[in-house]
C-alpha cells in the first residue's frame, strides 16, 4: 500500500518540475469559463506559459465570466475553432510550441488536425492515448493505455500504443535503469483462438522478446486482477514478473479502456492525468470532469515530455 495521499503525489510530481522551463503551450479554442481556469491554475504553478489559439471577443467572455486577467498571455485571435487547431498545429510544428492543450472543442477536431499527413506533427508511431493513475489501493502509478483514441486497435497499433507508453514511463515514472512491467489486458489468461485479444497479447509479448518493444517487459494475456493482484495471479498458478506488479496496462480496446479508467476515477477516487502521445509535443486532454489534481498532473506530464525531447531523450 502507498504512503503516498492524492496531494502528497501531485507535490511530487511537481517537484519533478521544479528546475524545468514551463512549457509554451498553444491552448486550442479555450472558449469556456472552466478552460480558462485550468490554464490559470497550470500558469500559476509555472508548468505552462499559456497562448490561446480561437475567437478573441469568446474568450475574453469566458475570461471575464471565469474572473481571470488574460492580459498577460498571448492570444492568437481565428474565426472558429477549425482554424483554432490548424493554427496551433502549424505554430507546433514550426517549433514555437512545445505542447497544445484541448479547449471547448471536440478531440476528434483537434487530433484530425494533428494526425493529416502535412501537419508536421507526425511521427514514425500512431499516436495514442494514456491515462496515468494514481489511486491510493495500489502501491505505485500506473497507466492505461489507450482509452481515448484509438477505437480498435490492430496488432501494429497495439505495438506502437505499447511504445508510447513505455517512451511516457521512463519520463514521467520510472527511470531509464529500470523496466516497466506491461500487462496486456484479456478476459482470461490463456491464449484461445476464438478471442482476438488473446493472439495479441501472446504476439506482443514475443515482439518484446526479439526487440520489436523495447525497454519494457510485456505478458500477457492477464486478467485484470492477475495484472494487479500478485495474490490473484498466485491462486492461478500464473508465473510471471508482470502479474501483480503492473505498470502499464494495455487495454484490448477503447470501450474497455475508457470504462476502466473511470470506474477507478469516479468510484475509486483515482486521480487520472491523461495526455496524447506519438506526436511531435505532446497534447494535453483535459475533461471538464477532472479535478484541480488531475488537471495539472496533466501539464507536469506534458512537461516531462517536452524536456525530454527537447534533450533527446526521446523521439
Amino acid at each position: 500500500m502507498t504512503t503516498l495521499s492524492a496531494s502528497e503525489y501531485l507535490q511530487l510530481a511537481l517537484g519533478r518540475c521544479q528546475d524545468l522551463p514551463a512549457v509554451r503551450t498553444g491552448v486550442v479554442h479555450p472558449v469556456k469559463a472552466n478552460v480558462i481556469e485550468a490554464v490559470a491554475d497550470a500558469a500559476g504553478e509555472a508548468l505552462i506559459e499559456p497562448v490561446l489559439i480561437g475567437p478573441a471577443a469568446r474568450i475574453h467572455a469566458a475570461a471575464r465570466e471565469a474572473g481571470i486577467d488574460i492580459s498577460p498571455w498571448e492570444l492568437v485571435d481565428t474565426e472558429h475553432s477549425h482554424e483554432a487547431a490548424a493554427k496551433a498545429v502549424a505554430l507546433a510544428a514550426g517549433g514555437e510550441l512545445g505542447a497544445l492543450m484541448k479547449g471547448s472543442l471536440h478531440t476528434d477536431e483537434l487530433l484530425g488536425a494533428v494526425v493529416r499527413a502535412d501537419s508536421g506533427l507526425r511521427t514514425e508511431r500512431r499516436i495514442s492515448h494514456a491515462f496515468v493513475m494514481h489511486i491510493e489501493s495500489y502501491p505505485k502509478p500506473f497507466i492505461i493505455t489507450d482509452a481515448a483514441v484509438n477505437i480498435s486497435p490492430d496488432l501494429a497499433t497495439k505495438a506502437d500504443i505499447v511504445q508510447n507508453a513505455v517512451n511516457l514511463w521512463h519520463v514521467a515514472l520510472g527511470s531509464l535503469d529500470d523496466l516497466p512491467k506491461v500487462a496486456v489486458l484479456a478476459a482470461v489468461e490463456t491464449v484461445n483462438p476464438h478471442m482476438p485479444a488473446t493472439l495479441d497479447a501472446a504476439a506482443l509479448s514475443k515482439m518484446a522478446e526479439r526487440g520489436q518493444i523495447t525497454d519494457a517487459v510485456v505478458d500477457g494475456p492477464l486478467a485484470f486482477d492477475n495484472a494487479i493482484s500478485a495474490a490473484a495471479a498466485k491462486e492461478k498458478g500464473i508465473v510471471s514478473v508482470v502479474a501483480g506488479h503492473a505498470d502499464i496496462l494495455l487495454v484490448p480496446e477503447i470501450e474497455a479502456g475508457n470504462m476502466l479508467a473511470k470506474q477507478l476515477t469516479f468510484l475509486s477516487g483515482a486521480d487520472a492525468a491523461g495526455i496524447v502521445l506519438g506526436a511531435r509535443v505532446p497534447i494535453i486532454l483535459t475533461s471538464r470532469a477532472d479535478n484541480l489534481r488531475a488537471r495539472l498532473l496533466s501539464c507536469v506530464l506534458a512537461v516531462l515530455l517536452a524536456d525530454a525531447r527537447r534533450t533527446g531523450r526521446i523521439k
